[in-house]
């Protein structure tokens, strides 16, 4: 999960693997696997980077 801001500040998460492609129109906007369209406060480089990070994260080798 990432966690963006909405354009009125509020603060939310979303599964970064349901994201399908973020745009930047200016505005940036996360569009979702299931077609839902957030627009967000972060530039469309933040928000990937974000996803990479958590991407990084989650794949990480458990250590024993």
């Amino acid at each position: 999960m990432i966690q963006l801001t909405r354009l009125n500040g509020q603060a939310f998460v979303v599964n970064a693997e349901k994201i399908r492609y973020v745009e930047s129109t200016p505005d940036t906007i996360v569009c979702t696997d299931h077609g839902e369209k957030l627009m967000v406060r972060e530039s469309l480089q933040e928000v990937i980077r974000r996803a990479i990070d958590y991407a990084r994260i989650i794949r990480r080798p458990i250590a024993d």
